[in-house]
């Protein structure tokens, strides 16, 4: 018995492994849901606003050509948040892993995926930049507002948007799987109405110079910045109705 017990204190102590990891591992299983699918929307987006551009410049127009095409791929995190959520949480609770570490992980892939996206727009940018808009004056990525402050502030604010994008589609769907399509549906429109009520507001009291002019003196990073902190609002959000989802 004393062998035993001087053996068992002797043994090292193996520490579980890092399971928020193991989720991140499981996300990126399937690679299209957060790497090919968001990279064939950035490139068919590219495509499309060069074609655009390239028509244009074919009728003469020399003048810089800005367009919101970019947006698209930075929208559709919405649809990876959602795909994210679907796709393996119930899986995820037949692997005995915690709502937390789903969490996480969960947002963790979504940072590495936003943090490859990010990075493909300023490398973007850094070639239309030296190009003079791959010679037709034509931007996709580069954008004189959002890159005021250089590359690295324009990686910054690309990185907050897909992150809240994706926060908002994950978040979503947790709503859709706790309470059914209809509440789901019902808030989004409710959402909407809220939106078009303080639009309508700022109308009546012809306000919109204002609006327009905070917008200008926040500048790209500052409305990155308010966007960081809804981003950080709606992860507490979306983790506690999480939490009350049963299986």
């Amino acid at each position: 018995m004393t062998a035993i017990a001087e053996h068992t204190e002797s043994a090292p102590v193996t520490r579980p492994k890092n399971r928020t990891f193991g989720v991140v591992r499981l996300q990126f299983t399937n690679t299209q849901t957060f790497v090919w699918v968001p990279l064939l929307v950035l490139v068919g987006m590219w495509l499309i606003t060069l074609i655009v551009y390239w028509i244009i410049a074919s009728s003469g127009v020399d003048s810089p050509m800005y367009s919101g095409g970019s947006q698209g791929p930075l929208w559709y995190f919405a649809v990876v948040g959602a795909q994210a959520m679907n796709l393996t949480f119930y899986f995820s609770q037949a692997m005995s892993l915690t709502r937390r570490e789903f969490y996480l992980g969960s947002l963790l892939a979504a940072a590495i995926s936003a943090v490859g996206i990010s990075t493909a727009f300023v490398l973007l940018g850094l070639i239309e930049q030296s190009t003079e808009g791959y010679g037709i004056n034509g931007y996709f990525a580069y954008l004189p507002w959002v890159w005021e402050h250089g590359p690295f502030a324009a990686g910054f604010i690309y990185f907050v948007l897909t992150m809240l994008w994706f926060v908002l589609g994950f978040w979503f769907a947790i709503v859709n799987k706790r309470f059914g399509a209809l509440i789901l549906t019902a808030s989004i429109i409710a959402i909407v109405l809220i939106l078009l009520a303080g639009a309508a507001w700022v109308s009546f009291n012809r306000a919109w110079p204002e609006v327009w002019m905070w917008f200008a003196d926040a500048q790209a990073i500052g409305l990155a910045l308010w966007a960081f902190g809804l981003s950080v609002v709606f992860a507490l959000g979306s983790y506690l109705t999480l939490r009350r989802l049963t299986t």
